[in-house]
């Protein structure tokens, strides 16, 4: 086997370990992006909440998102109407995508588009 066969080779298994890692992290994370990227679908922004705001949030009724369980660590996401949001002064408004400051928030107060059913 000649030099040049010797390092394609080399560089074959390389990219299948590489793939074989990234499907087996897919695995792990058993739809979790997936799940998540659908929920912020429905939302037209997005608010960073102290824990204290978001527990009362859901005092007053409103329910969390079942995906916020599936991350680790756990989060609280839940769907406030905009006016609600409003009157939270510590509401932090972040982007609706998958960002390093939507994930690192440990509490995220989504505001539904005014139609359309989340469901």
């Amino acid at each position: 086997m000649s030099a040049l066969q010797e390092r394609r080779l080399r560089e074959l298994r390389s990219r299948m370990l590489v793939r074989a890692f990234d499907h087996r992290q897919r695995r792990h994370a058993r739809g979790v992006w997936f799940r998540l990227r659908r929920v912020l679908t429905f939302a037209r922004e997005a608010y960073a909440l102290p824990p204290d705001e978001a527990k009362r949030l859901l005092a007053e009724g409103h329910r969390p998102e079942p995906v916020s369980r599936e991350l680790e660590p756990p989060r609280i996401i839940l769907f406030v109407p905009a006016a609600q949001v409003a009157t939270i002064a510590s509401a932090r408004r972040v982007a609706v995508r998958l960002s390093a400051e939507l994930l690192s928030a440990e509490c995220l107060a989504l505001v539904p588009f005014e139609t359309g059913d989340r469901g």
